[in-house]
């Protein structure tokens, strides 16, 4: 049975297809590029004979019927890469990869999705449950608009594959940290830098122990992160500075290490009189905290890919998905079901053309079998 679905996946057309998506300039704040790859997508979703609604202000929901509670499919279409990046990086093939902007995040996977379903359908067999595959056009920005459509589906499902790229080695994710966004406002007072300066309350000098301070959060064991990322202030040269802002990265494996640190910034005091201090923000992001339903998930899936000749392990990052939202509801979740590559976001980002196949039938099992 697995080697029908490895002999079909292994003559897909993967890298005309993949070439073709990644041709698309799909960055998250380019409507037309969006618009445009929303188009391919809703087309090759119903040849699939897939139901597909457009929902929120660019997402797809494709449903095919089936009995019980639906797997839920995540993947999303914009990328980080700007119009005209084509130029700088074309599509290309070598080394036994496919090199581009977006075909490891997260167009392959995309597409993984779409050979699924293709492979299952060509061969007569099924999912054993019905099947909704929901894909956004503003992950790599947060997701703000498709946050709402990605939680009410998912508290439909009974579980949740999420198609973003594997981890080192082919791993997939079975626990994301939860990502903060703050940023801190310190307000001083003008004064002229040579003729008054102790009138001055200066929110550049104030923002420096902020700054250190911040630092000091940071805790390996608890793999807690804190990163003041921008940081700005002053108006001129001659002008003790009256106002000056950071930007705050913070990075949590739980929870509790959330609540730990938005207690922390919310008690902080300036150290410098007559200077105050205003943080704002929270999480972008909660943790994907590794649960025992996840990892009974994690499990059929390992057992899964030893059918069909290949090891799986399983790996914790620091970087955010959509499936830390569905994690954070009690959703089973499991991530990084998408292409071995590298170089996300970066000028080689790649995919390995040979992991493909075997990943898709693992995909394609799961929608069997769960």
């Amino acid at each position: 049975m697995p080697d029908a679905l490895l002999r079909y996946l292994a003559q897909a057309p993967w890298v005309e297809e993949l070439s073709a998506w990644a041709a698309i300039e799909s960055c998250s704040r380019d409507a037309q590029g969006l618009a445009q790859m929303r188009v391919v997508l809703e087309q090759r979703l119903r040849r699939l004979g897939a139901a597909v609604e457009r929902v929120g202000s660019m997402h797809l929901l494709a449903r095919w019927p089936g009995v019980g509670q639906p797997i839920l499919l995540l993947g999303h279409f914009d990328t980080v890469y700007p119009r005209g990046t084509l130029v700088q990086q074309p599509i290309a093939q070598r080394d036994g990869g496919l090199f581009g902007p977006g075909v490891l995040d997260m167009k392959g996977g995309l597409l993984m999705g779409c050979l699924a379903i293709e492979a299952l359908q060509a061969l007569d067999r099924r999912p054993r449950r019905p099947v909704w595959f929901l894909c956004t056009g503003d992950e790599e920005v947060g997701s703000p608009d498709a946050r709402p459509w990605i939680e009410r589906y998912a508290r439909e499902a009974a579980a949740v594959l999420v198609l973003e790229a594997a981890g080192n080695g082919g791993a997939l994710k079975t626990a994301r940290k939860g990502v903060g966004l703050y940023e801190l406002v310190v307000t001083g007072r003008a004064a002229h830098a040579g003729v008054a300066p102790e009138q001055g309350r200066s929110a550049l000098l104030e923002l420096a122990h902020q700054i250190i301070w911040l630092h000091t959060l940071n805790d390996a064991a608890q793999g807690t992160t804190v990163n003041v990322c921008v940081a700005q202030g002053g108006t001129a040269t001659n002008v003790v500075p009256a106002e000056a802002r950071a930007a705050i990265n913070i990075r949590v494996r739980t929870l509790a290490e959330a609540e730990r640190i938005a207690a922390a910034l919310q008690a902080r005091q300036a150290v410098l009189d007559g200077v105050t201090l205003c943080f704002s923000g929270g999480l972008n992001r909660p943790p994907m905290e590794r649960s025992a339903a996840i990892a009974r998930l994690f499990a059929r899936a390992q057992a899964l890919a030893r059918e069909l000749g290949f090891e799986l392990s399983e790996t914790e990052t620091g970087g955010g998905s959509d499936g830390n939202f569905t994690a954070a509801l009690g959703v089973p979740t499991l991530d990084g079901l998408g292409p071995v590559g590298g170089g996300a976001h970066a000028r080689h980002e790649h995919v390995q053309l040979a992991s493909l196949a075997p990943r898709t039938a693992l995909l394609a099992r799961l929608l069997e079998t769960l």
